[in-house]
């Protein structure tokens, strides 16, 4: 069966792997079609070489309004392109109201007419005006699959007035590149020391939850502690001025942007990795990607109740949860695990374990290749099988 997976989370050649195990696996043929230089939130333009099990697989395409996920499109004639390529699935690894999803969505329907599917992280039911209510409503009469990456995504799904067939399929990692053992190379900028790291990586921007974390370690002056930060935002300058006022300014070190890639021996190095989110009228958190990153590489995790942060924890028993804004709750969580290493220890060990069992890549691919092959009619796979056979015979 020939697979095309169009995204722009691909720029990232470490999100490519899912595909490559999933080819690995069945012996598909799969097209990936990804950005050419993806403007990341850090304002990095990403062009990484693929893994070799897809090379030659990889096609980069200029798009516009590079760097947004909701407006940007594919230069790309999608009706000629899809009837050149023919391939028996489509799947859209980007959000059904996207532009770039309707953009293909609407070509395959006036083209070649495959069974089409799409990608969800959305877990707040936003209405949209049009046109994109309406490319939405378009996007989801004419696909037959989605994969929303958890129960509460799909619910919103269904809630929006997508009738087809759901798989959620949580945002997988490799737990060998994710993995305990890294601790025993740190960074080179990793502060040196015998005192319990805890750690945060993401933007430093006050939704986070910043004011409260500067407010929680305030009250934990008479522990031995450092902390780490991986990130930039413009919120920085105010949080330094809040750690500096809570006298903990000289316990924290800001190690700025790290590319994706590096942060396996970040997150490895830390005892612990705080997210202190905060729900916002509009926001609240999604998957939160670095939580299994980290339980993937031996940190316990403390999480707000914001958005799926309590959910992911609940199901890893991976770490302890906190009301959203509450710095004596954040900071009753910390010194619970700063004087226990004992539990802190045992919740990493959750984590890591559920990591391996529900999302890394093996587990993640199994269902997506279910997904995939449930969506195509079996007709059109015994058609792709034929194809492949002929391919195949020897001359």
């Amino acid at each position: 069966m020939h697979l095309l997976v169009v995204s722009h989370s691909c720029a990232t050649a470490i999100n490519q792997e899912i595909y490559a195990r999933i080819q690995s696996e069945t012996g598909w043929k799969v097209t990936l079609v990804i950005p050419d230089a993806w403007a990341d939130e850090f304002g990095n333009a990403l062009r990484q070489e693929p893994p070799a099990e897809l090379k030659g697989s990889v096609i980069r395409c200029a798009v516009w309004k590079n760097g947004s996920i909701i407006f940007h499109a594919y230069k790309m004639s999608w009706k000629a392109f899809l009837k050149e390529l023919r391939p028996d699935v489509i799947y859209m690894n980007h959000e059904p109201y996207a532009l770039a999803t309707a953009q293909v969505c609407w070509a395959n329907k006036q083209s070649i007419n495959v069974p089409f599917g799409f990608y969800s992280c959305q877990n707040i039911n936003k209405k949209y005006p049009p046109p994109f209510s309406w490319l939405e409503a378009m996007v989801y009469r004419n696909s037959s699959f989605a994969l929303p990456i958890t129960d509460r995504v799909a619910d919103v799904l269904s809630a929006k007035g997508y009738r087809g067939k759901q798989t959620v399929c949580a945002l997988p990692l490799d737990p060998e590149r994710y993995h305990p053992t890294l601790r025993q190379t740190p960074p080179e900028r990793f502060p040196q020391g015998s005192s319990p790291v805890i750690g945060y990586v993401g933007r430093l921007v006050e939704p986070k939850g910043l004011r409260t974390l500067a407010a929680a370690l305030g009250q934990l002056r008479d522990l031995d502690w450092r902390m780490v930060l991986v990130g930039t935002g413009e919120f920085q300058a105010e949080f330094e001025k809040l750690l500096t006022e809570q006298s903990v300014r000289e316990r924290v070190t800001f190690a700025g942007y790290v590319p994706h890639h590096e942060t396996p021996r970040w997150l490895a190095s830390m005892d612990m990795l705080v997210l202190p989110s905060e729900t916002q009228p509009n926001w609240e958190e999604q998957f939160g990607r670095v939580i299994p990153e980290a339980m993937a590489c031996g940190a316990a995790v403390v999480g707000s109740d914001s958005g799926e942060i309590p959910h992911l924890i609940r199901q890893s028993s991976g770490g302890l949860i906190f009301s959203q804004r509450d710095a004596t709750e954040l900071a009753a969580a910390f010194r619970k695990l700063l004087v226990q290493p004992a539990l802190r220890q045992q919740l990493a060990r959750d984590g890591r374990d559920w990591v391996e069992r529900d999302i890394s890549l093996p587990a993640v691919a199994r269902r997506m290749i279910d997904a995939f092959e449930t969506a195509t009619p079996p007709k059109r796979r015994e058609r792709a099988k034929y194809r492949a056979s002929l391919v195949l015979q020897p001359e």
